[in-house]
């Protein structure tokens, strides 16, 4: 037996050399095609198409109806390719193409009203300690399909696992819709096409991956899909390296890039031209404060002023462009009071950031928001960003021990020290990406400011206009003082632009803007593949052959779960067309979701024998009550349908995006009082 595990893993390795060899050969093959005048249109949907189809591939050839192999990939995964798929479906498209970007716009430490920063990398990565010290192994050996089985199996009784099963659908439905989010995004810029469309093309290589082999098919898959976002992420970071100090190696030399740019800070601070803009942004701020004192006057009026530019244009017999703007403006405004006052509130809060030094951007190196010398006013910003900062940390980490289809990963192993391992090898898999995301944002931040800044409006870069095409609110540049010259104020760059941009920022080959775009796409793939699977199980095995159909056969289950796949990502794609969110705080509220959810009751229930199956079912549906409450209660959209004014409540200043730590909180209180009252009814007497 041993021998023949032996020579697996040497087949296994010779087939990943062989598939690393080659994607380097047709990478290098590309960028020599087009040095010699290869077309980009070309360049661009051919990586899209050969990577999909490479997945596509992957999928065909792993396909089974057996549900050993479906569910948990026969177990039989060897650690080290175990651990390459879980940091796969662990970097997802937050990691690989909004990470970078909120550690530009946040700086290390996040801002007073958006903690991030280095919180992300922390929380994430320790949160891998608390699933090899805490719960894979032990799920590993109880010899599960699902996280929901471990419910059942340990509380007994039905709505343990019903809370788990719909827990599971919950926050992974939330945090596919991100991923769904970034394909659009990445497929739209290599193909051409419209956001919505990309959205289709990409899913297509979801579903022939999931679809037909389930587990086995997207463990191979995710493999592969790993070796392309390492790629596409660390050769666009080596190269801004050598480019600005001479260096490849980004993690030990960005430090002083980081020292240059707050030298450049200290000098946008104090420069005229930037203060100009802020001026105009202060007087764009009076404007929305003018128009919402009475929304459905000033609407009207800026109704009645559209129509008469458009009626004044065609009397002077103005170009038909000029008409055409007009009608475009007239076009955008909202269409009655109530989409009115959420635009203009929206656009005031924008309008009073920008009028800030730095656009309300921290100085990327300072710890905390505020100053804890400084007037009560900083002292109160400092400890709300101190506390919000470490409160995001402990959400991120307990969400990742209680992301379903992060811990079904685990199951696949062919023993519980084989599952410690591969947690090991998928911490070392994704310390090589995550080393280099801080120094991407610094070198990437460095020329902005150093190239970007300063050049003139009619020489800008063709890439700004491109991505401005696929999504305005990616980025915008505008000549806000007008003095023909790009100010830092003037440019605003979205998070999920930062890495996807970086290689034409930095000036490098298209070819390498196709590779970043590939690997954000596999990124986005991988964990859309995983988190749709755990979806479909959920939904099948773990509710409708438990409670309605229990006479169902293994293969009959596995094809419903096929099909109940389809239907999601469907709908998944539907919610993701309408963009809801950005990817980064979307995938934030999967993991409170997930952590106020399982982690109190999954920990205790391993740890703790006393736990009962009541205690259970009542902190699970406390912790996610509360969560669900507190990011609901503070939702601008849901206040602005609800007609509430002003900001939503915010306990002990923690905001939304930190609910999880009420979740988990609660969900741990009710759990121990709940079973400790239920012992002592036990004892006689």
């Amino acid at each position: 037996m041993a021998e023949r595990d032996r020579a697996y893993e040497r087949r296994l390795a010779r087939i990943l050399a062989g598939y690393v060899l080659g994607l380097c050969t047709v990478l290098l093959l590309l960028a020599w095609a087009e040095q010699q005048g290869l077309s980009r249109q070309w360049l661009g949907p051919f990586l899209l198409f050969a990577t999909v189809m490479l997945y596509a591939g992957i999928g065909v050839w792993g396909r089974t109806s057996e549900a050993h192999e479906y569910y948990v990939a026969g177990r039989r995964i060897p650690p080290m390719y175990n651990g390459m798929a879980a940091a796969a479906d662990w970097m997802s498209a937050a990691s690989f193409i909004s990470l970078a970007g909120g550690l530009y716009l946040q700086g290390f430490s996040g801002t007073s009203g958006q903690p991030g920063g280095l919180a992300y990398v922390l929380g994430w990565t320790g949160g891998f300690c608390l699933v090899a010290l805490l719960v894979a192994p032990y799920l590993r050996g109880m010899g599960l399909y699902t996280l929901p089985d471990f419910f059942h199996q340990r509380y007994g009784g039905e709505w343990p696992r019903r809370l788990a099963a719909l827990g599971a659908i919950a926050c992974s439905f939330t945090y596919v819709v991100a991923q769904i989010y970034g394909i659009g995004l990445i497929a739209s810029r290599l193909t051409g096409v419209q956001f919505e469309i990309g959205i289709l093309l990409g899913l297509g290589g979801v579903l022939l991956c999931s679809f037909l082999g389930g587990m086995r098919a997207v463990t191979w898959t995710q493999v592969a899909q790993y070796v392309v976002l390492l790629l596409a992420f660390l050769i666009p970071v080596s190269w801004l390296a050598w480019k600005q100090v001479g260096n490849p190696v980004a993690p030990l030399v960005y430090g002083g890039q980081l020292q240059r740019i707050g030298d450049i800070e200290q000098q946008l601070v104090a420069s005229p031209a930037e203060k100009e803009v802020q001026a105009e942004y202060r007087r764009r701020a009076q404007q929305y404060r003018e128009w919402l004192a009475d929304v459905e006057v000033s609407l009207q009026r800026e109704r009645e002023a559209a129509q008469q530019r458009i009626r004044r244009l065609k009397v002077q017999d103005a170009d038909s462009d000029r008409i055409v703007a007009a009608y475009r403006e007239l076009a955008a405004l909202p269409r009655d009071p109530a989409a009115a006052r959420e635009l203009w509130t929206r656009a005031l809060q924008e309008a009073l950031d920008r009028s800030r030094p730095l656009t309300g951007l921290q100085p990327h190196a300072r710890p905390f928001a505020g100053d804890p010398d400084g007037t009560p006013q900083q002292q109160a910003a400092f400890e709300a960003s101190r506390l919000n900062f470490l409160a995001l940390v402990f959400c991120l980490m307990a969400g990742t021990a209680g992301l379903p289809h992060l811990l079904t990963r685990f199951y696949t192993t062919p023993g519980v020290a084989q599952a410690r391992t591969s947690v090991a090898w998928a911490l070392f898999f994704i310390a090589l990406l995550y080393l280099s995301v801080p120094a991407l944002a610094v070198l990437v931040k460095f020329e902005v400011m150093q190239h970007l800044v300063g050049s003139r409006f009619d020489a800008l870069p063709g890439w700004i206009v491109q991505w401005a095409r696929v999504d305005p609110s990616l980025i915008s540049v505008a000549d806000v003082n007008g003095d023909g010259l790009v100010q830092f104020g003037e440019i605003r760059l979205g998070a999920d632009i930062i890495m996807l941009a970086t290689p034409e920022i930095g000036g490098l080959p298209y070819i390498v803007s196709g590779l970043v775009a590939a690997g954000g796409l596999a990124a986005a793939l991988s964990t859309a593949d995983g988190l749709l699977l755990t979806i479909s199980n959920a939904m099948v095995r773990d509710l409708y052959s438990h409670d309605i159909a229990p006479q169902m056969t293994p293969e009959q289950r596995v094809i419903l779960s096929k099909f109940t796949l389809l239907a999601v990502a469907l709908l998944a794609s539907l919610v993701a067309s309408l963009k809801p969110s950005d990817i980064l705080p979307l995938v934030a509220a999967s993991f409170s979701l997930a952590a106020s959810v399982f982690v109190p009751a999954l920990v205790l229930g391993i740890f703790w024998p006393a736990t009962t199956g009541i205690a259970a079912v009542a902190g699970m549906s406390a912790g996610f009550g509360v969560t669900v409450y507190y990011m609901i209660a503070n939702a601008a959209s849901v206040r602005d349908a609800l007609g509430l004014a002003g900001p939503g409540p915010q306990w002990f200043g923690i905001l939304p995006v930190c609910a999880g730590v009420f979740g988990v909180g609660l969900g741990t209180a009710v759990i121990v009082v709940a079973s400790l009252t239920a012992r002592r009814r036990a004892l006689p007497g």
